[in-house]
């Protein structure tokens, strides 16, 4: 497996848990506090794109780690809980690495 697949999801998956957490604080301000509802839309909106693109990147990963469909489903579904995705993205990577280096050809002796 190429690294670039691992880093993708890497940068979509912090990205995404940090929208969501952005999203969260927007929404307990417009909810509890009566203010930023515009922000509030433009967050969940970036958040929504983000998150689509984080689906992508996911199952990408999980296809080419040939993943079961459980495992696969509680990456995707990381997301969209706050704080998970930073944890599932650090298993993810521990379990994933290995499978990385393995594809990396050992330089050639002369």
């Amino acid at each position: 497996m190429k690294k670039s697949v691992l880093t993708r999801y890497r940068v979509m998956a912090f990205a995404t848990a940090v929208m969501l957490l952005v999203l969260c604080t927007c929404m307990i301000f417009k909810y509890g506090f009566d203010k930023g509802a515009d922000l509030t839309f433009v967050v969940s909106q970036i958040h929504g794109v983000l998150f689509m693109i984080y689906l992508v990147f996911a199952f990408d990963l999980s296809s080419k780690a040939k993943w079961p469909f459980g495992k696969m489903l509680w990456v995707m579904v990381s997301g969209t809980i706050p704080l998970a995705a930073f944890f599932v993205e650090r298993k993810v990577r521990e379990e994933v690495e290995p499978l990385v280096l393995d594809a990396v050809p050992a330089p050639a002796k002369a």
